[in-house]
């Protein structure tokens, strides 16, 4: 396995960890079918509570309708999985050919997505309002200073808003 390969699969594990710690809001170590739930409502997505407590079931090991850590790496590592055989699939019967996954192609898609959970409303700004509103639904919930200096740091043209440049120039 070449470096390239290692520094992507580490990558993509410290965001599986990243994600189950947003998941797990009380941060006792497991996820329960609640928390999965509220942070799929919070990102706008609605599943029925019935397919929220067969994943969760799928995933639990014990069967005590509650995910760990490494319950929850092993159900998303499956998920992946199924998910790259089926692509492969697809690439196999296709007659074109597959571009490589280039590496700066993934960091902007995981960008342009984490961009989306904060644009609440979709008009390409981050507000006042959904920077809070966004950095509780991840657990890190700013008090007023802490939120004016967020503001202060990331809005650039100082338009009392953030726009997707001034967001990546603030993580990267």
């Amino acid at each position: 396995m070449d470096h390239k390969a290692i520094a992507s699969q580490v990558r993509g594990e410290l965001n599986l960890r990243t994600a189950f710690d947003l998941l797990d809001r009380n941060r006792d170590g497991r996820v329960t079918a609640n928390e999965l739930q509220f942070m799929l409502k919070n990102l706008g997505i609605n599943v029925r509570d019935e397919i929220i407590h067969d994943l969760i079931r799928e995933a639990s090991h014990s069967g005590n309708g509650l995910i760990n850590e490494a319950e929850f790496l092993q159900w998303v590592g499956r998920i992946q999985a199924l998910r790259d055989e089926q692509q492969q699939q697809h690439d196999d019967s296709s007659s074109t050919a597959s571009k490589p996954v280039d590496e700066a192609d993934d960091v902007t898609e995981d960008l342009i997505a984490a961009f989306r959970v904060f644009d609440r409303d979709g008009n390409g700004f981050i507000t006042r309002d959904e920077l809070q509103t966004a950095m509780e639904m991840i657990g890190e919930p700013l008090n007023e200073q802490q939120l004016e200096q967020l503001l202060a740091i990331a809005d650039l043209d100082q338009d009392g808003r953030i726009n997707y440049e001034e967001f990546t120039r603030l993580l990267l």
